[in-house]
């Protein structure tokens, strides 16, 4: 687990075992580390500390370490507010680690799009940014976008084809979503491993990490590739040219959600920070710096940062949520399942 605060390690653990982090006008929360964590602070910590004079202490933490830690803490929680991008939300609030939230505390709520914030009372906390899982391709080798998930098994395509290994979050959703125009459910994925060998069979590669994404596109002449939004602007950023559309049988989407931790002393100024987390002005911020989608209906974007992304009522009409629940059940199946196909 990496750990970066505004302290060293050593003080870190000091301080998590002692009062300052418990006052009321101190926070304890959890980021992704690297461009996310610098335009969390930017976009949100900073304001927020600005606005309120409060402090935030960030813990660098990705969601399954943190919520290993909840998990670990859970006698004496020592964050207050948690942010997850695999659905962990689901499984701490049935577990009672995360607190139920009333919307009529959340100014910005009635803004937020329903799905974003089905089940607050539950203890699942409100999506503030969406990681949109589509079609990332290179606008120059293609005269034409692609524009369906079905398009993927077009042989033109085949030897410029780069999958990404269910390993990586973003490859699982990709994969989920070809099973899924192949005939396919949660329930099976045999459809979409089939495909997937046939792609393989046809000249498509598989990589493991984003940055193999970029080396396919700038040195090995790579066409299209099922991932995340971001994606298309990270390529674009590397001077690569690339575009990103939205498949027309749907999108699947990774929700980034902030949590209220139970158990703390300090849950109303956790509440305002969420709350800024959700308002429009933080999540055009997110937006611009790294192409995650609003969540919040009173976000106004420029054409350019909306072309990147799934945005506005009708943009996330699309969105699929595949049950995170259910992906964890299962992984360690799929993921034995996918090793033997890619391996013949």
């Amino acid at each position: 687990m990496k750990i970066v605060t505004k302290t060293s390690v050593i003080a870190l653990s000091a301080l998590m075992g002692t009062t300052a982090f418990a006052q009321d006008n101190s926070l304890t929360i959890n980021s992704f580390g690297g461009a996310y964590e610098d335009a969390h602070r930017a976009c949100i910590i900073t304001p927020f500390e600005e606005e309120t004079g409060a402090t935030v202490n960030v813990v660098t933490a990705y969601s399954a370490d943190a919520f290993a830690q909840l998990r670990a803490q859970k006698d004496a929680p020592q964050f207050d507010v948690l942010h997850f991008s695999g659905g962990q939300e689901i499984v701490g609030a049935s577990e009672g680690l995360l607190a139920p939230i009333d919307a009529s505390k959340l100014t910005n709520a009635g803004d937020v799009y329903d799905f974003a914030k089905a089940n607050l009372a539950k203890g699942e906390g409100p999506a503030y940014s969406i990681a949109a899982i589509g079609l990332v391709y290179n606008t120059e080798a293609l005269s034409e976008a692609p524009s369906k998930w079905t398009d993927l098994l077009n042989p033109d395509y085949s030897e410029h084809l780069v999958l990404t290994d269910i390993s990586n979050g973003y490859g699982m959703l990709g994969f989920l979503m070809l099973n899924q125009v192949q005939g396919g459910d949660l329930s099976n994925i045999q459809p979409g491993l089939d495909a997937v060998s046939q792609l393989l069979e046809a000249g498509a590669i598989i990589v493991s990490t984003s940055p193999e994404i970029q080396q396919e596109f700038a040195q090995n002449d790579a066409w299209i590739a099922p991932y995340a939004s971001d994606y298309a602007y990270t390529l674009r950023k590397a001077d690569l040219p690339s575009g990103f559309v939205q498949g027309a049988e749907g999108t699947p989407a990774s929700y980034i959600t902030a949590n209220l931790v139970a158990g703390r002393p300090n849950m109303d100024l956790a509440l305002k920070f969420i709350d800024k987390e959700i308002s429009p002005a933080a999540q055009e911020c997110f937006a611009e710096a790294l192409r995650y989608s609003p969540t919040n209906a009173k976000a106004e974007l420029s054409p350019e940062v909306a072309a990147d992304i799934a945005y506005g009522e009708d943009g996330v009409k699309g969105l699929i949520r595949f049950d995170p629940a259910t992906i964890e059940a299962n992984r360690s199946a799929w993921v034995e399942a996918w090793n033997k196909t890619i391996a013949r």
